[in-house]
């Protein structure tokens, strides 16, 4: 519940990137194996996320409708993550997952700010600046979106966001906040609520398919997911009380650790095979 707990806070108060944790928790601490893990996170994930979720829609920060769509457009996705981590080698599929955390790390590290959408009448300045907003979890763009490719934008990281969660069991948020602030003109404040929806979403269409595949110790799972719970409540209304940027540099160094911990591990497993 512990665990849960911390997972939960990380993942309310980030808007993502918090249910990175979830993985290496079950599989290392909670002694679940490495494709039950995946699939266990899932629930917890979703659960947190979603109660991340109704925080911020109580205060305004969630686009129901646009959210929902959003979740929606990834169900190829979802499908298709799911299917290749049934397929997938254990180990393999761990040292993917710390490779993964490495480059959600330096996302983390390299990002800034959010380009604050700019309204359809302004005027640019010559030296092609645009206000910025600060946020918690701050990813910098990917690409520069605009108005006429924006359901195609909003396709594509639908589709990744979808295939993160299906294959990995994470709700790939890091990709989520931007896409909405950059293809809907969210606010990050919106983009942040909004995307704890989507993670919400994209986990329960990955559960669904997962459910018929692996089996679940739901005795650690529900505890696990109760504790996230409560986290991401609590994550989400104490956000404001930290500085986001010593909050990211912590989770950055964590995530390194737990990275390098889970890839060592997975090619020595490896190399014994």
């Amino acid at each position: 519940m512990i665990l849960g707990f911390i997972m939960g806070g990380a993942l309310g108060a980030l808007g993502g990137g918090g249910s990175i944790l979830a993985v290496p928790m079950l599989i290392y601490i909670a002694g679940e194996s490495v494709k039950v893990g995946t699939t266990a996170s899932l629930v917890a994930v979703g659960a947190a996320a979603l109660a991340g979720a109704v925080g911020h829609f109580f205060s305004g920060r969630v686009k129901v409708g646009k959210g929902v769509i959003f979740g929606l457009v990834g169900i190829g996705g979802s499908l298709l993550g799911s299917s290749l981590n049934k397929l997938a080698n254990p180990n393999v599929l761990l040292l993917l997952f710390a490779l993964f955390m490495l480059f959600v790390a330096i996302r983390m590290l390299q990002s800034k700010s959010v380009p604050s959408p700019r309204p359809a009448n302004a005027a640019v300045t010559a030296s092609g600046g645009s206000e910025t907003i600060p946020s918690v979890f701050e990813p910098e763009p990917l690409v520069e979106v605009k108005k006429t490719n924006r359901i195609v934008r909003v396709v594509i990281a639908g589709t990744i966001v979808g295939f993160l969660t299906g294959f990995f069991g994470v709700g790939g948020g890091f990709v989520i906040v931007p896409a909405l602030v950059l293809a809907l003109d969210f606010s990050i404040q919106d983009a942040i609520g909004t995307s704890l929806l989507v993670i919400a979403v994209n986990s329960v269409i990955s559960l669904s398919v997962r459910l018929s595949q692996t089996h679940i110790d739901w005795h650690v799972v529900l505890i696990f997911s109760i504790g996230a719970l409560i986290g991401s409540v609590l994550g989400t209304r104490a956000a404001s009380l930290f500085q986001g940027a010593a909050l990211k540099r912590a989770f950055v160094i964590l995530l390194v650790v737990l990275a390098m911990y889970m890839g060592g591990d997975s090619v020595l497993r490896l190399m014994h095979h």
